[in-house]
């Protein structure tokens, strides 16, 4: 295992919040930004490439193991997790960056580069859940009532009831797939470890909280959107519609994977960002 040998760092931000994650490589800076139920060592597959051209951080995001952060709020948020990004780059006293977020990660990639553009070298971010983009269509609209109705609104209340399991196993099937491989085993209960994060999202007053089109249609430096031509529904929907609202960002839909594109299709994740990020930073 790539991760094995590195020293996990503590780092203690002004606002209270504890982050843990690793840092290696040198030249320009990039951070990694994990899903809702991953943590820093979800980019085991990215490291050996990305740290021999690039000084990468890894890191668990607020709630995310191996952190201990007990300060539920009912507006957590990705807006949120873009402050803490924040800190934790002047804690390293990182003037800029590039941001590479998967999932909710992405989604505080781009939140991040609306607020303070001038950090940010260049975005790449795999299907960021901005799920009001779903409802710019009455098909989206459609899809994400469903997804609603049939994860969501179930996760949630299992989450109320104490059955903290049950939910993670609902997500899991309706954000990767019924058949996905991450619902059972191994893999599974690593999720398991970050519990914590998918119940600070899923019990917040606004999870999905509404970055305007104009905003991310403004931002100046390179973004690279990716999605999986596996996906889930509700996915193509929110990307599809993101795309729209960014027509400078460069997007691709990547054969053979669904929503995590970094795992899934690794070898071509990596040569594509690399080569997007070589040509642009």
């Amino acid at each position: 295992m790539v991760f094995e040998s590195l020293a996990v760092q503590r780092w203690a931000l002004p606002n209270g919040i504890e982050l843990h994650g690793v840092r290696a490589g040198q030249g320009t800076p990039l951070i990694f930004i994990h899903g809702a139920m991953g943590d820093w060592r979800s980019w085991e597959a990215q490291w050996a490439l990305f740290t021999a051209h690039f000084d990468c951080i890894t890191y668990s995001r607020r709630f995310s193991f191996p952190n201990q952060n007990h300060q539920p709020s009912p507006h957590h948020s990705a807006l949120d997790e873009a402050q803490d990004l924040a800190y934790l780059m002047d804690l390293l006293q990182l003037e800029r960056a590039i941001l590479v977020g998967s999932s909710y990660g992405g989604f505080t990639a781009l939140a991040l580069a609306v607020k303070s553009p001038q950090r940010i070298h260049a975005v790449v971010a795999v299907e960021p859940p901005m799920m009001k983009y779903a409802y710019f269509t009455p098909e989206g609209r459609a899809v994400a009532e469903s997804f609603r109705k049939e994860t969501i609104e179930p996760a949630n209340a299992a989450f109320r009831a104490g059955d903290d399991v049950k939910a993670a196993q609902i997500m899991t099937g309706g954000i990767n797939g019924a058949t996905s491989q991450l619902a059972s085993g191994a893999a599974m209960d690593k999720r398991l470890q970050n519990l914590q994060a998918m119940k600070m999202i899923a019990l917040s007053s606004d999870e999905f909280p509404l970055i305007e089109p104009t905003q991310l249609a403004a931002l100046p430096m390179p973004v690279m959107l990716l999605s999986g031509l596996k996906t889930q529904a509700v996915h193509k929907a929110i990307f599809d519609n993101l795309v729209q609202a960014m027509p400078n960002a460069q997007a691709i839909r990547v054969a053979g994977a669904g929503h995590g594109v970094s795992r899934e299709q690794a070898d071509f994740f990596n040569e594509t960002v690399k080569h997007f990020l070589t040509e642009n930073v």
